[in-house]
């Protein structure tokens, strides 16, 4: 793993870690783009499974995850753990998500308890005022006839609060390095897939007998958690938590133009203020000292 440090520590210097943050931005939600539109062939889980599974098998040869673990304290195997059961429970969660809503609603709703641990942390006004903006721009993108999927608005809730655990556990993960974070990574991605391996692996059969189908599956586990994943890490070892907060505004815009782009689901004025108002919400709000 010594060269594999030495990759990942000096392409985190190389380059801003802005940089790698925008990449991040467009591949977080170009690969869930390209999940959607396999669905019907696969089944929702079936992709979430090829997600979390390619992405374990790209991992593994340079992270070692067997290694990592083994040689971690108890603090640090229960990070693993924890953000192993994070990215199952979270894809699995999300992809349902999509099936049912928007990508603009879904990507929206990740933030409100981003910005609510904030509000916790750091009780003022700045930080409450930007709680209730992402919240009111949630609420203009649902339009308020609660005529939405009520179990997608459940599933966009559950990927939403795992959200604040991925981005909890990734900063704890990168705070000593690039290249720990990312063999930390492999090793949390490797507890993820034995988590996934009896949700979606009855669906997932289902394309074993395709190539197209396989190698579409593992594109979207690159495209969703290999390059999106790595990135972040390579941000979150040099950005602080505050800079990285400020960031995430940009993530739902990314959404709204890639969901136009890729699935055609074209945003209206009123969703358009509403994303707006989301954005306006996490580039105001503070992060809390905890989290």
């Amino acid at each position: 793993m010594a060269s594999d440090a030495q990759i990942f520590n000096r392409a985190a210097k190389a380059v801003p870690p802005t940089v790698w943050f925008g990449v991040s931005a467009v591949f977080h939600y170009l690969g869930p783009s390209f999940a959607v539109l396999l669905f019907p062939a696969i089944g929702v889980l079936g992709v979430a499974w090829f997600r979390i599974a390619s992405a374990a098998i790209v991992f593994a040869p340079f992270t070692k995850p067997w290694r990592t673990i083994r040689a971690a304290d108890t603090r640090t195997r229960l990070y693993l753990f924890g953000l192993g059961v994070c990215l199952a429970i979270m894809n699995c969660s999300f992809y349902l998500a999509l099936e049912r809503l928007p990508m603009s609603l879904v990507a929206a709703m990740e933030f409100i308890g981003t910005i609510g641990i904030a509000l916790f942390g750091s009780r003022s006004g700045r930080n409450l005022l930007a709680l209730t903006l992402a919240i009111v721009g949630v609420f203009v993108l649902i339009d308020v006839k609660w005529s939405t999927d009520p179990m997608g608005l459940f599933w966009s809730g559950l990927n939403a609060f795992l959200f604040m655990g991925y981005i909890f556990l990734g900063h704890k993960i990168a705070e000593r390095g690039a290249s720990d974070g990312v063999q930390h990574l492999g090793a949390a991605m490797a507890i993820a897939f034995f988590i996934v391996m009896p949700i979606g692996l009855v669906e997932a059969v289902k394309a074993f007998g395709t190539v197209n189908l396989v190698l579409a599956g593992i594109g979207v586990g690159i495209c969703s958690s290999v390059i999106p994943y790595i990135c972040d890490q390579l941000a979150m070892s040099r950005l602080p938590r505050a800079s990285f907060a400020l960031l995430l505004a940009l993530l739902p815009a990314s959404a709204t133009i890639i969901a136009a782009i890729i699935l055609a689901q074209i945003p209206s004025l009123l969703d358009l203020a509403g994303i707006a108002l989301v954005m306006l919400g996490i580039a105001l709000h503070k992060p809390a000292q905890t989290i």
